[in-house]
């Protein structure tokens, strides 16, 4: 009995330590389980909250660097949502955008092409409507336009305004006393000087058909005065057989002396070089421009006027160039709805404005980029629609495109502007309702 005392006391002096490093290392156990919750939480003693991953579909491959400090700030508010820009290459994004839509497939948020191209996937029940989001009443309808159906259903958060008017080169026209005109009978005669000086007055290609679109939508308001014939056009009052809207072909026509040598073989590098370089003196172009020829030329010195008409009155050509919606099949409908509220936000607005260097569609908002501002105030006073995007969108092919493809003929010589202006009412009538009444 006494050697068996003996042992029981030698086990208990061995057991004593055991017990003790076991109960250290659960209570160790229970801290790191803590530490975890607390880290996927965000809150020490909360319940732990369930990480979503999202997508983001776009066509401004350009933009990533950017658009990861958009991420970065909404996760300043919700760091359980893990998001992922992934862009397309713009000339690509619509056919794969809308074949991986069309497999039920594609991103949780996505880059909505404005009005009726955008509305045509809505329509195919691929876009979730956020009729219900917060913020959009911030908007106004204008802009709110562009991703919104007939019946009224809200389909994407709009996120910047584009316009269109004349970039300059201060320099130049400081160096040749050249004023910035207030007239159309000012701007041809100002085309004039500069063509007599030996300096190029427009960069402007014809090669790319956008451009010619594009060229006619800041001309032709000047031409037809602008938002009396858009509204004319809207009622079916007037149409593209009216005498101003051939005028206004013809004027793009006479343009063309003002443009570079071979401007036949002129695409969108090479007009953007050519005013970026110093070669043109002024450059017809959209508000997106502002960043890309500065970086070509940090030193130049920009300006921008409102083309002016016969009267006087000035114009920019404006529209919302772009919104986010979500898709449909998405299984994560409520984080997208979250990432969208804050596009509506002044605080994404402002992170927006300076370092996208665009125009917000978040009215208010303003940028520390003088010329910015100066133009996003046009767009508020001096503004007309866009109308070949706003409202010529549809047909088969668009009335958009048979423009482009026409006014190239008419460059090549191979058609009047009376037949450019003749085919781009017959395409438009056979689909516009208002011209069929």
């Amino acid at each position: 009995m006494k050697g068996g005392s003996v042992g029981m006391r030698q086990k208990s002096k061995w057991l004593l330590p055991f017990l003790l490093l076991l109960v250290v290392a659960l209570v160790g156990c229970n801290t790191d389980k803590k530490s975890t919750n607390a880290t996927t939480s965000g809150k020490e003693d909360g319940p732990k909250t369930e990480e979503v991953s999202l997508t983001i579909g776009s066509w401004r491959t350009e933009d990533v660097a950017k658009y990861e400090k958009v991420i970065a700030l909404f996760n300043e508010q919700h760091p359980d949502i893990h998001i992922s820009f992934n862009p397309t290459k713009n000339t690509e994004y619509n056919t794969v955008l809308n074949t991986a839509l069309q497999a039920g497939e594609g991103p949780d948020i996505f880059h909505l092409r404005p009005y009726a191209a955008g509305l045509k996937l809505a329509e195919a029940g691929y876009v979730e409507k956020i009729n219900d989001l917060r913020g959009l009443r911030a908007y106004p309808e204008e802009a709110l336009m562009a991703s919104r159906d007939e019946q009224g259903n809200q389909y994407g958060v709009p996120i910047n305004l584009s316009s269109t008017q004349f970039f300059y080169n201060k320099k130049i026209f400081k160096d040749n006393n050249l004023e910035v005109p207030t007239t159309w009978g000012e701007f041809i005669a100002l085309n004039d000087q500069l063509l007599e000086k030996g300096i190029t007055p427009i960069a402007m290609g014809t090669k790319e058909g956008w451009l010619l679109s594009l060229l006619h939508g800041i001309v032709g308001p000047a031409i037809y005065e602008g938002n009396d014939f858009y509204q004319a056009v809207l009622t079916g009052e007037k149409d593209f057989s009216d005498a101003q809207f051939i005028e206004s072909i013809q004027v793009m026509n006479d343009l063309k002396k003002y443009f570079p040598a071979n401007s036949e073989g002129l695409g969108m590098d090479d007009i953007r070089t050519l005013f970026a370089l110093e070669d043109a003196a002024m450059f017809p172009l959209g508000s997106w421009e502002i960043p890309v020829v500065l970086e070509m030329n940090p030193d130049l010195d920009l300006g921008y006027f409102p083309i002016p008409s016969k009267e006087g009155h000035k114009t920019v050509t404006t529209w919302v160039d772009g919104s986010f919606a979500i898709n449909a099949n998405s299984k994560n409908k409520e984080a997208a709805k979250e990432f969208l509220a804050f596009l509506t936000t002044k605080e994404f607005g402002e992170l927006f404005v300076r370092e996208f260097s665009m125009i917000s569609a978040i009215p208010g908002i303003t940028s520390d980029d003088a010329l910015l501002n100066d133009i996003s105030n046009s767009t508020a006073n001096e503004a007309t629609p866009y109308m070949w995007v706003t409202n010529f969108t549809g047909g088969d092919p668009t009335t958009k495109s048979l423009l482009e493809s026409e006014l190239q003929g008419m460059y090549l010589d191979q058609v009047t502007p009376e037949e450019v202006a003749k085919k781009v009412q017959e395409n438009a009538k056979a689909w516009f309702t208002p011209f069929q009444q």
